[in-house]
């Protein structure tokens, strides 16, 4: 499901600002957010790649401020 190179996914994010993708065609699991439009796989791998840079939860990068 996840490893569909013609399927269209959606970019997710959750509170703690951590991504994944999801299938365009679910519904989205409680708790994330769609992060842009749905899109290819390898568009949603590129786009993680580059948000995502530093992968230490939200609360334990603020807590280390």
């Amino acid at each position: 499901m996840f490893d569909d190179e013609n399927a269209e996914y959606f970019v997710v994010v959750n509170e703690e600002e951590q991504y994944s993708l999801w299938p365009a065609d679910r519904d989205l699991p409680t708790g994330w957010r769609a992060d842009g439009p749905a899109r290819s796989r390898a568009a949603c791998l590129d786009h993680i790649e580059t948000v995502w840079t530093d992968m230490r939860p939200k609360s334990v990068r603020e807590a280390s401020v």
